[in-house]
């Protein structure tokens, strides 16, 4: 809590946009209407009232599921009370207003109605009624008991009720203190108490320049006892001393003494001691106004008074809540606002959003303070006393059983006769008398966890600290440098050295691509790529490869460009944003408008994501005419291309939440199709090994058992992985199964920059380690903690928290603008993880963007998400469903035949995998064959192919020979299919690039984006790696409607060419576990079987199982049981 902040500071800051949000409803006629509402009736306007009311509306506004009635004692709207010191300045009671009477006014008709001037007088909790003094009965359906508490006045002292004696409670005991002052003009002024309250106080009377001197009496050594320490209290003394407040300390006011008019003249100690006084202002302490719910028969605590609360915030009677100072839990009630708004978020939280996630508890409140009085800055925070009572409880430990406060029995005798050990804390103190500046922080006697601590002077860490001590995390620097800060050692660096491998697929440092830079090779990333191959093998070293790249060349004084590729002169970002306002939807309509060359066929680079950002703005199937040419060949197939050419095929598990038919309906359609089976990291199961030509008849066997396409293939969202939460596990909070579901639900198919995951976690615990996702969402009493940017890969990086304690209902849209902002600004193949740490500012300009609408686009960011996913279709539906789009899936376009396993099969744990690649390429000079005899031979039917901007291909067989067919701006061409670099038979389904300026034209193998010429002098020569090549051949079409190509007999091509010479065989490649597995035999690990075999002695295992299932039969029984 800060003492003496704005108005505000205590306002929900969603609420204070209410009014502007509720008419946005209106215009768009968004107002829920008709729906079933609960009636709320508030007893109480102040602060927790109006926290309550505020955070109630805000969740409840798009439900409508509650009319709110207020009933208000004083004659104002709620008002900041911690700031009263304020209203001497400017004596106007609305400038302290929390919310100006158009906020009340400007909420859905009938929601909010409030009363004033008007005191409840009684609760019929069996009629569910309240009675005021005006004789009006109010019906509830929930009861909310915010009644506060009374500024204790010592009635047991002799000239309590005298005149000039007030206490320091409401804006009417400020109104009677400033015009009886005015009548006593130069006395001396009192007050009593120094703790908070008093010292407000206290600078109030000075405010007031009525008084000749102001006198504060506090019964301690010291001011403000209930917050700091001697050493501490005493500086403070001295400091306020030295700004012209005469503090008394260690004195009790035994009697107020009048004269003949019963106005105070003096006060007398109990020490016997007199002093003149013309006013005194009594701030020792408030008590709970529970009197109402005691003449209800609501249980109230006998001791310090207050309506006993569970931690739900319910009473004794049902449907009656009761919260800030009025309420008692665990035998306290709480002076301080912090608390009491706690109260109001939890209970707003459980009537609206407990639906969808655990119920909130209050728990032990945060009772940290930071105020600022007569200049003197004082801090308290966290168990700041833990040095003296005993810490109220420690941090917990893995594996600790014992409970905090327990004594063994072998330690009794010895506190009985030593006394009670000391308590595990351990104090580090800081005191410097001349800057006046006290710190002391308490830690666990081990150093690692802060458990609390106090600052005079000096409180810029409060905010800092405050978060370390509720968080309860372990420290990862000594105590010391709390106070002395860190060590200054040598400047830390990042840097890599030149000898580090980036590029493992490859053996490249990172010498090698900065020297290739420095010396003039190399001045873009495809010239990297092409001179270094970094980032030609799995990919997964780009990120770093362009930051080498991109330091590198500002080291040099060049500009580094961030263009898409040659063709491009513009970033993805500038790109995406042209292509939205002007509504671009075709490849060539872009290339006219925003490429280089008009004409120009584009590349491997920009055509993917042009693709991308069409998808991501208009959301048509990719694989459509007019856009299959711009997609790599996951897309193009809508399944991930694997090293034998197969694919793998995943169906969305929404969650990682299966049921048991869709469980036997993928198992049957594996063991159908001889699918190799796998759990992969975001809980779904992935099928590989399967056929171009089969890929319709699984996905059609899917489909009709209720699944649809897992989107593996494609730059959008994966997974929403997630633990059972609140669903299974005792240890949840928050309902995780369900929120990804909706999440994953929600998010489907979008298209981004590059691939999306997202994790829910439904407790602290992080079984489903949302922090490493580009999105993750952990339960917290109040919500879910929302985290972004993180990711695995080659450079994992952890994500960082975006918005705290986001209710349920909220989630959707702060995630419709992150997810919507990443896909409009990041770069082509960039994760969230690199985005935010390349965005001006970080996760900070974010929070500004995403959560304070900086730019004013979010409502813009929220719509454009919102037409996306309302457009969703499955993309493997539409292609069963489409003839045209199921020609795609044939092997050949010249043949139904069809050739299998380009690699050998591998037998392994009971499913069989593509053997090994060996490790060097085809260094055959392809392209240099001499054939005996070329003649002309009718392959394929020009039908086949589609006169489309960006190139179109078709494979095609002759004899044991797998040839790649190209139709480009009219014109054809024919390669081998065969890359030579991992032997894969793929080339037809790569993407098809230019350089016009340079009269060159090349494909792109899908898997390594090796780049070989179609025509022209250098036809068959890879560009960007010159140890392999390709053989090309002369191509036509006729008038009879064929496609010609002039080639060698069938024989000698096989001979060449052919798939059985090339196929990849058992035991080319290294087995990566043969030393380890001789060592593993050799230790002969006990208890271990066989993976398909069973434990019972005599079980039939795996497969015979299965077979049995299979077959009709379980265990003897007729079939499965259902």
């Amino acid at each position: 809590m800060e003492w003496g902040q704005s108005n505000s500071t205590w306002n929900d800051a969603e609420a204070n946009k209410l009014p502007e949000k509720v008419e946005e409803m209106k215009v768009k006629d968004e107002l829920p209407k008709d729906t079933k509402r609960k009636r709320v009736v508030v007893v109480g306007l102040g602060m927790v009232g109006i926290a309550f009311i505020e955070k109630l509306m805000k969740f409840d506004v798009k439900r409508r599921e509650h009319d709110i009635i207020v009933i208000g004692e004083e004659a104002h709207l709620a008002y900041n009370r911690v700031g009263l010191t304020s209203f001497f300045e400017h004596r106007q009671v609305e400038n302290l207003y929390l919310n100006p009477k158009e906020w009340y006014s400007s909420m859905p008709e009938g929601s909010l109605n409030y009363h004033l001037n008007t005191l409840v007088t009684e609760i019929d909790s069996s009629a569910k009624t309240v009675k005021t003094s005006s004789g009006t009965t109010v019906p509830y359906d929930i009861l909310v008991l915010a009644t506060g508490s009374d500024a204790v006045l010592p009635r047991h002292t002799p000239g309590h009720d005298a005149k000039g004696v007030f206490v320091y409670r409401t804006i009417e005991d400020l109104e009677k203190l400033i015009q009886y002052s005015a009548t006593r003009k130069g006395g001396v002024g009192a007050v009593v108490g120094g703790g908070l309250l008093g010292l407000e106080a206290a600078k109030a009377m000075m405010d007031l320049e009525e008084f000749g001197q102001v006198k504060l009496i506090e019964r301690n050594r010291w001011v403000l006892s209930r917050q700091l320490d001697a050493d501490a209290g005493g500086m403070v003394v001295e400091q306020v001393r030295s700004l012209g407040l005469d503090v008394m300390l260690s004195k009790r006011v035994g009697k107020v003494i009048t004269d003949e008019d019963n106005a105070i003249k003096a006060v007398k100690f109990e020490d016997g001691e007199e002093m003149e006084c013309a006013c005194i202002c009594f701030a020792i302490g408030i008590k709970a106004r529970d009197e109402l719910a005691r003449k209800a028969g609501i249980k109230c605590a006998d001791r310090g008074g207050g309506i006993v609360v569970q931690p739900d915030l319910s009473t004794s009677t049902p449907d009656i809540y009761a919260i800030g100072e009025c309420a008692s839990w665990e035998n306290q009630t709480f002076g301080l606002i912090a608390p009491g708004i706690e109260m109001a978020d939890v209970l707003a939280f459980n009537l609206t959003q407990a639906k969808a996630h655990s119920p909130r508890k209050f728990k032990r409140p945060d009772l940290s303070t930071k105020l600022k009085l007569l200049g003197v800055e004082v801090a308290s925070f966290g168990d700041f006393f833990a040095d003296r009572d005993g810490p109220k409880e420690l941090p917990s430990k893995r594996g600790a059983v014992k409970k905090e406060g327990t004594i063994e029995s072998k330690d009794r005798v010895k506190t009985l006769t030593e006394g009670p050990a000391p308590p595990p804390v351990k104090a580090l103190t800081y005191k410097d008398p001349f800057q006046q500046v006290y710190k002391k922080y308490l830690f666990t006697m081990d150093g690692k966890y802060l458990l609390g601590g106090m600052m005079i002077g000096d409180t810029k860490d409060y905010i800092k600290l405050v978060p370390m001590v509720k968080e309860q995390k372990a420290l990862e620097v000594p105590p010391s440098e709390f106070i002395v800060g860190a060590s200054k050692g040598e400047d830390d660096t990042d840097d890599l050295s030149d000898e580090t491998q980036i590029c493992s697929c490859h053996n490249v440092t990172k010498g090698d691509v900065s020297n290739a830079v420095k010396d003039g090779t190399c001045k873009s990333i495809g010239d990297v790529k092409s001179c270094t191959k970094a980032g030609t093998g799995c990919g997964g070293c780009m990120p770093l490869v362009t930051t080498i790249f991109n330091k590198t060349m500002t080291g040099m004084g060049q500009e580094v460009k961030n263009h898409l590729c040659p063709h491009f002169e513009y970033s993805r970002a500038d790109l995406f944003n042209i292509i939205y306002v002007k509504k671009l939807q075709s490849f060539p309509e872009i290339m006219k408008q925003c490429g280089k060359d008009p004409d120009s066929l584009g590349c491997e680079a920009c055509k993917p994501t042009i693709g991308s950002i069409i998808a991501s703005l208009f959301n048509k199937h990719i694989i459509d005419a007019p856009r299959k040419g711009l997609q790599d060949t996951n897309d193009k197939f809508l399944a991930n291309i694997q090293r034998n050419g197969t694919f793998s095929v995943i169906p969305r598990v929404s969650g990682g939440e299966i049921t048991p038919e869709k469980l036997i309906i993928i198992g049957t359609v594996a063991k159908k199709y001889n699918l190799y089976c796998k759990i992969t990291g975001g809980q779904r199961i992935d099928m590989f090994g399967a056929k171009k030509q089969d890929l319709i008849a699984i996905w059609t066997e899917l489909v009709e058992g209720g699944m649809e396409s897992g989107h593996a293939y494609a730059k959008s969202l994966r997974t929403v992985k997630s633990c059972v939460g609140t669903t299974w596990c005792r240890f949840g909070i928050g309902d995780s199964v369900g929120m990804a579901i909706r999440l994953e639900e929600r998010y489907k198919s979008i298209r981004s920059p590059h691939k999306i995951k997202g994790g829910v976690s439904g407790c602290v615990r992080e079984c489903a380690e949302a922090q490493n996702k580009d999105f993750g969402l952990i339960a917290t009493e109040k919500g879910f903690n929302l985290f972004v940017g993180g990711n695995g890969g080659a450079n994992p990086r952890h994500s960082e928290l975006l918005a705290k304690d986001v209710p349920p209902d909220d989630v959707v849209p702060i995630l419709d603008r992150y997810l919507s902002f990443y896909i409009r600004t990041a770069d082509k193949l960039q994760r969230t993880a690199r985005w935010i740490e390349n965005l001006p500012g970080g996760i900070k300009y974010l929070r500004e963007v995403i959560l304070e609408d900086k730019l004013g686009i979010c409502a813009d960011l929220e719509k454009q998400m919102e037409d996306l996913v309302g457009s969703f279709f499955c993309e493997w539906t539409e292609a069963i469903n489409d003839p045209e789009k199921r020609k795609m899936f044939s092997q050949f376009a010249n043949t139904e035949e069809n050739i299998v396993d380009p690699i050998e099969p591998t037998q392994e744990r009971g499913q069989e995998r593509p053997s090994y690649w060996p490790k060097e390429s085809v260094k055959e000079d392809f392209r240099g064959t001499k054939w005996s005899e070329l003649t002309w031979q009718p392959m394929v039917e020009a039908s086949s192919f589609k006169d489309i901007a960006t190139g179109d291909s078709q494979a095609i067989k002759r004899g044991d020979t797998q040839l790649a067919i190209f139709k480009i701006r009219g014109k054809f061409y024919c390669t081998q299919q065969m890359c030579p670099h991992k032997r894969a038979f793929i080339l037809a389904d790569g993407l098809i690039g230019d350089d016009v300026k340079n009269n060159k034209l090349w494909v792109s193998c899908p898997l390594h984006k090796r780049n070989y010429e179609l025509g022209g002098e250098n036809a068959g020569k890879c560009g960007n790696d010159d140890e392999v090549n390709i053989a090309t051949f002369p191509v036509e079409e006729r008038d009879d409607g064929m496609v010609y190509v002039k080639l060698p007999p069938v024989e000698e091509l096989d001979s060449v060419l052919g798939t059985e010479k090339w196929k990849v065989k058992k035991g080319e490649g290294d087995d990566p576990f043969e030393k380890l597995d001789k060592k593993l035999e050799a230790m002969m690990m006990k208890g271990r079987k066989g993976l398909q075999a069973s434990h019972f002695e005599g079980g039939k295992g795996e497969k015979e199982t299965a077979k049995m299932i299979l077959a009709g039969g379980e265990r003897g029984a007729s079939g499965l049981d259902w």
